[in-house]
């Protein structure tokens, strides 16, 4: 084979090579980029994911605290009821104590 050949055939060759080399490069470069693109929509899935969690642990924890403050009023209006019972049924017993003290201080007047 003539050294002319030769010469081309190896600069075809180097050519090629360099191709190839290239063409990796730039599929390395697509898969970097791809594979960020696939990092960020993993980030933005899991934070709203972790939003998501978030707002459910906090209606969930807004529904125990409506439902505790529904038993404490509950129990509030119960206890206030049992008050107004027992004042009700003291009622006669504190007219007669206080009339019975206005009687003591109008005597103890005259």
């Amino acid at each position: 084979m003539p050294r002319p050949e030769v010469l081309d055939r190896i600069q075809e060759a180097e050519q090629e090579a360099d191709d190839i080399v290239a063409e990796a490069e730039a599929e390395r470069d697509d898969r970097i980029a791809q594979a960020r693109e696939e990092a960020d929509e993993i980030r933005e899935q899991a934070r709203e994911e972790a939003e998501a969690a978030a707002q459910d642990r906090l209606e969930d924890a807004r529904e125990d605290v409506e439902e505790e403050r529904e038993d404490l009023i509950e129990e509030g209006e119960s206890a206030r009821e049992d008050l107004e019972a027992q004042a009700e049924g003291r009622k006669d017993e504190v007219v007669d104590y206080v009339t019975d003290l206005f009687e003591e201080a109008v005597h103890a007047q005259t």
